[in-house]
């Protein structure tokens, strides 16, 4: 069932009687008991702090949390520097409709800007809500995506996947596209309203990926904000699939094919305006199970050997072949290859109207195989170091973007 509208009809009333706000500061939520509290505490202080003279809301768009979310916010004492609503959205349960409700009630509202910050984070600061709102509050962006320092081997699918992807594909060097915190100017968010996508697999974990897209595309004004370190609620590279793995995978493949005219134009990359303050504070380092990855790429070769040899190139295939003979200490699935391996199921996505689904779950297993080679050519590197491996890597997909539109058109 599709719904008009996002927002519950008491959400929506209450929204009305506020009339009007400068900033609405929006938290999709989804059994986030333990963090959510900090994150509205800390969003008001930010407000209280550098924005008493203007008028802000917080709203917590819940999707159904069964572990007492709703309750924690609702405990929260009142602040005088702005209003706190807190419901459940109205549409399937993922981040998609979640951001709905919110885009719903900052149009109405006609806010100057929109935040979006997510519920799990325990890294987050009062200064957040400054780095992020100013941009778009002095008119000169409408869109400002965050610029993190995150431990090495955290947020994996970002940077093996969606920033060299997003990079190569767009033109611009936007670090975090998944990064889950943004700002939003009323002209991006009454852009965002017209398309109906939300109750759709993009509508959920692909929803980050869609709005960058769609601003870069647009040539919507981006920057990136630094906010330090993040932390939030992180797992190991081999539990972070599943679902959002394959529906992020799925929204970037389906954006290129909305998107091919534009990308297919696009020589190099060019960076985007970094504003803020460089953070001395280190992530904290986590273990990685290497084996397991490594043994996900040899169970994958097993299960999907034949789906994959249908896709790729002969000799890309054989390589994958003399992978599975490697020891996990030994296991190099190189950036070419690595390259190669994307923009050729991206190509396959493309032809294919039925399997895709299947197609792009076999990729997961592959990604595996990247992320143990990833985790054996950085080991002994700290973050920064291992961020110059990233857009060293980065750069190589985009030295192949002739391969892709070659491969593109020859399938």
């Amino acid at each position: 069932m599709k719904f008009s509208t996002a927002l519950r009809s008491e959400a929506r009333s209450r929204i009305e009687s506020l009339e009007h706000a400068d900033i609405i500061i929006g938290i999709p939520c989804y059994n986030n008991k333990e963090t959510v509290g900090r994150v509205v505490r800390t969003v008001q202080q930010g407000l209280s702090k550098y924005y008493r003279d203007l008028r802000s809301i917080v709203m917590v768009s819940d999707g159904g949390s069964v572990d007492d979310s709703r309750e924690e916010v609702e405990q929260i004492k009142p602040n005088p520097w702005s209003e706190t609503l807190c419901g459940i959205y109205r549409g399937i349960p993922g981040k998609g409709c979640a951001l709905r409700s919110i885009f719903e009630a900052a149009k109405f509202l006609k806010v100057r800007s929109c935040l979006l910050f997510d519920a799990d984070l325990r890294s987050i600061t009062p200064e957040w809500v400054k780095n992020m709102a100013e941009p778009i509050l002095s008119g000169k962006y409408d869109y400002v995506s965050p610029y993190y320092r995150r431990y090495k081997y955290d947020g994996t699918i970002t940077n093996l996947i969606v920033y060299h992807l997003t990079r190569s594909l767009y033109g611009l060097r936007v670090r975090q596209p998944i990064g889950g915190d943004f700002a939003l100017s009323l002209p991006v968010i009454e852009d965002f309203l017209e398309y109906d996508v939300w109750e759709t697999d993009v509508g959920r974990f692909g929803i980050d990926i869609w709005m960058t897209t769609n601003v870069i595309v647009k040539r919507f004004r981006i920057c990136e904000s630094r906010l330090g370190v993040k932390v939030h609620d992180v797992r190991d590279p081999t539990e972070s699939l599943g679902p959002m793995f394959r529906q992020v995978l799925d929204t970037l493949f389906e954006l290129m094919e909305d998107y091919e005219p534009d990308w297919r134009r696009i020589k190099g990359s060019e960076s985007v305006d970094i504003l803020g303050e460089v953070s001395d504070l280190k992530p904290k380092p986590f273990e990685v199970n290497h084996a397991a990855l490594v043994e996900n790429f040899n169970i994958g070769y097993e299960h999907f050997g034949p789906l994959w040899e249908s896709v790729l190139e002969p000799e890309n295939f054989q390589k994958l072949r003399e992978l599975t003979k490697l020891k996990a200490d030994e296991f190099i699935m190189d950036a070419e290859l690595w390259a190669k391996i994307l923009y050729n199921f991206s190509a396959v996505f493309h032809k294919w109207r039925k399997n895709r689904f299947k197609l792009v779950t076999s990729v997961t297993p592959l990604y595996n195989g990247r992320v143990a080679s990833f985790v054996n050519t950085t080991r002994d590197m700290d973050d920064l170091e291992t961020e110059k491996v990233i857009q060293k890597d980065a750069q190589i997909f985009e030295e192949m973007k002739d391969y892709l539109i070659k491969i593109w058109d020859s399938i």
